[in-house]
């Protein structure tokens, strides 16, 4: 058969209504926008999975830490770290009040409520999350050289540690107060896991909580400034 023998295929010889058109589109749309739930969901579920793997194992090598000074110096200050969130603060409550600095009792206002309220940031997060402490999920990785009664998330003590290391560079922002200040907090976060009772996503979230609240709590602190101390 010639080629010019075939039958033309005329517009209009299959009719498609443009009912049946629109419904045949949102089925196909329906379906893609099924699949791409469907694999949003592994992915997510995927990388969930990842990070609570590399969360573990990060934990697991700090934990592992186990030399004489290293756990000596990480129980120092990670115990010590309430008393020194509260007392540094209220040291320069005192020391203004004694001095009739209207100046150091603001910064120690400030400073006080950047730590108070990451503390009640962290403890409604921690309760909200309600997640298990690295020690009761994975008891055979994980050697607790100390226990705690609240949820694991976020780290508390990093927090409060970061609040009040970041409050003390606003208010004097020179290098001998910055510097050991975030030493310090940053070893507050890595003795937290070399204790065995908080995951590295527990204590980087612990930081960002402390950072945002001290930084937030400048705007704060300009209101309280005015109300209590008529500056």
């Amino acid at each position: 058969m010639r080629a010019e023998e075939y039958p033309k295929i005329k517009r209009g010889m299959f009719p498609v209504s443009g009912h049946f058109a629109v419904s045949l589109c949102r089925f196909i749309l329906t379906l893609m926008k099924r699949r791409f739930f469907f694999l949003s969901f592994l992915l997510l579920g995927a990388l969930a999975v990842q990070a609570q793997n590399w969360d573990i194992d990060a934990l697991h090598r700090v934990n592992s830490w186990d030399g004489r000074f290293v756990r000596n110096y990480n129980k120092v200050v990670s115990r010590s770290e309430p008393y020194v969130a509260v007392g540094v603060p209220l040291a320069m409550a005192v020391a203004g009040w004694a001095k009739h600095d209207d100046d150091l009792l603001g910064d120690a206002l400030y400073v006080g409520t950047s730590v108070a309220s990451t503390f009640v940031v962290t403890y409604a997060m921690k309760h909200l999350v309600d997640r298990e402490r690295p020690y009761e999920r994975f008891p055979g990785r994980v050697n607790p050289y100390s226990h705690e009664s609240s949820p694991s998330f976020p780290s508390s003590h990093t927090a409060t540690a970061f609040a009040l290391a970041t409050s003390l560079s606003i208010e004097y922002p020179k290098w001998y107060v910055i510097a050991p200040s975030a030493l310090w907090a940053c070893s507050v976060g890595v003795s937290r896991m070399n204790e065995g009772v908080h995951y590295p996503s527990d204590v980087v979230a612990g930081a960002v909580i402390g950072v945002g609240c001290a930084v937030l709590n400048v705007y704060v602190n300009k209101w309280l400034n005015k109300v209590l101390l008529g500056r």
